[in-house]
């Protein structure tokens, strides 16, 4: 029966957006999961791709909405520094590492496992980005915990497809998490800064902590790998929340930060009153113990603002299908199709970038120019692709117009996601100095890029002609004040040489589009005889 009191029929609007499947709808990061060596995991790859674009992606609209709380107290005053989450977090949570984004390249490990766990971090990114931090926390500080032979059943459990939220020792759980602690109010990324003290308590590698964490990622984990001063100067420690005795460590939580986005994620500030830890690597040697960790949250912030521009794309891919303006379907119009084919490029790119650093990762261990490669490229790709995530959200978030302005379409959360991982494990200038650093101190890493981008020269003139440009100033050096146009360059020379070496359809439209001539700096803007139909079935 017509409803009377209609004013006009709802038509010309696309349906809400989903299901998906970011595993089989994205022919780039398949293919460079084979490239690189993970063709063994297809299979689970493609079962949590079908999760993750789904079940995940319907979970993370409550996780996200209904933010964590931090329960300092009971009613009766008792101290309990415990954060809730809504069910639909722990869902979450208990999905990803039960399929290994956390834990697969320890639990699994053999070739290509990497860079699985590379792919399962981009695709549960697409779905649900707030609780990749403890999943990412979990992964790389895993890889500082294996060294440590006493604390194997940690490593053991951080590598577990177990998830147990429940606030208890671990010798009670099967599987656990792990956060971070290392910048303090005085210092940020110079935490060779912090003042956090540990004095030895007479057993080997026990300390007790007195200090504080300006940022203290993903506080409701098991345990944490925090920096401070021991007498032989900034050492790592591992800080449980549980003391050995069966009583609660002394983490005071303060706070959680009320960040931008991010919101289904709980990061706080704390101090320590006499927390007791344990001592990760030898005093002194704090910074060079947590290198491994580092370069693999760095990876992983890569990773992450790939999979954010392929879920944007992915949205307003959905978007153009289904809306016409004057007299025809967005997809057809040809300014907006030149502006999603530049997006294609920009997403196909760093998907590449991103999945080859995760097989030189993999490969490291038995290849000295992939160990030297993963090292630099690390810094120069999370410089580059997490800088570019946010310009990619805000395109992607007007392409859909007004409504990709209104919350329910789900481009705002991209949006105030955009910039975490640029900021997040270093800003944009640590990145760029790290690579200066590398390349002064590690020789190795400067011939590991040459080689690396030389191996595509003669294929694209317009690739040549940067590479030629890039060499020379890798030979000249560069100075601090340059450093980001020097990283830039070098970001995409790794990128085109990654396309072009793997026979990408778009890379020589690639090349045109951001080392050529006629280059533009606003999406949409791209050279004449870019093939416009490739890229978009790239996407189709």
């Amino acid at each position: 029966m017509p409803d009377s009191f209609a004013t006009h029929a709802v038509d010309n609007q696309p349906r809400p957006f989903g299901p998906c499947d970011p595993w089989a709808d994205d022919v780039g990061l398949r293919e460079a999961v084979f490239r690189e060596g993970g063709e063994a995991f297809a299979p689970q790859l493609a079962a949590y791709g079908q999760i993750a674009g789904t079940r995940l992606l319907r979970l993370a609209d409550d996780a996200h909405r209904d933010r964590p709380r931090l329960i300092a107290y009971d009613p009766y005053g008792r101290r309990q520094d415990r954060v809730e989450f809504h069910p639909a977090y722990h869902e979450v949570m208990g999905s990803a590492i039960a399929h290994g984004v956390s834990g697969l390249s320890w639990a699994q490990p053999q070739a290509g496992a990497h860079v699985a766990r590379a792919a399962l971090s981009y695709l549960h990114y697409q779905a649900e980005p707030g609780s990749s931090c403890p999943l990412t926390m979990t992964h790389a500080g895993a890889s500082v915990l294996r060294r440590e032979p006493a604390l194997k059943e940690w490593f053991d459990k951080a590598a577990a497809p177990h998830y147990d939220s429940r606030f208890t020792p671990i010798s009670s759980k099967q599987g656990i998490t792990l956060g971070m602690g290392m910048t303090e109010k005085q210092g940020g990324s110079d935490v060779r800064a912090n003042l956090t003290m540990a004095t030895p308590l007479g057993a080997d590698r026990e300390y007790s902590l007195v200090g504080h964490k300006w940022f203290f990622s993903a506080p409701m984990s098991d345990g944490f790998l925090v920096l401070a001063q021991a007498p032989g100067g900034l050492s790592c420690f591992l800080l449980p929340r549980w003391r050995p005795d069966g009583t609660v460590n002394a983490l005071r939580l303060l706070r959680l930060k009320d960040k931008q986005g991010d919101w289904s994620n709980a990061s706080s500030e704390v101090e320590f009153e006499n927390a007791w830890a344990m001592r990760v690597g030898e005093e002194g040697r704090g910074v060079a113990t947590i290198l491994e960790m580092v370069m693999l949250t760095r990876l992983d912030c890569m990773l992450g603002s790939a999979g954010l521009m392929r879920m944007a794309l992915r949205r307003v891919i959905h978007h153009v299908h289904q809306r016409c303006a004057f007299g025809k379907r967005l997809i057809e119009q040809p300014l907006m199709r030149s502006v999603l084919a530049d997006l294609v490029l920009e997403a196909e790119a760093a998907t590449a970038l991103s999945l080859r650093v995760a097989g030189a990762v993999d490969r490291a261990p038995q290849d000295a120019h992939e160990a030297a490669l993963a090292r630099i490229a690390t810094a120069i790709g999370k410089y580059w692709i997490c800088k570019r995530a946010s310009g990619v959200a805000a395109e992607a978030q007007e392409c859909l117009g007004g409504i990709g302005y209104i919350e329910d379409s789900g481009m705002p959360r991209l949006f105030r996601q955009s910039p975490l991982n640029a900021i997040w494990e270093g800003c944009s200038n640590i990145q760029c100095l790290d690579v200066l650093r590398a390349l002064a101190r590690e020789p190795e890493t400067g011939t590991a890029l040459r080689d690396e981008c030389r191996k595509a020269a003669g294929i694209d003139a317009n690739f040549d002609a940067t590479l030629q440009l890039g060499m020379a100033q890798l030979e000249a050096g560069c100075s601090e004040a340059g450093a980001r146009a020097f990283v830039e360059r070098l970001a995409l020379l790794l990128q085109g040489a990654t396309l072009l070496r793997a026979g990408n359809p778009l890379a020589r439209a690639w090349c045109a589009a951001r080392l050529g001539p006629a280059r533009a700096l606003a999406y949409g803007a791209l050279p004449d005889g870019i093939d416009v139909d490739a890229a978009l079935a790239r996407v189709a």
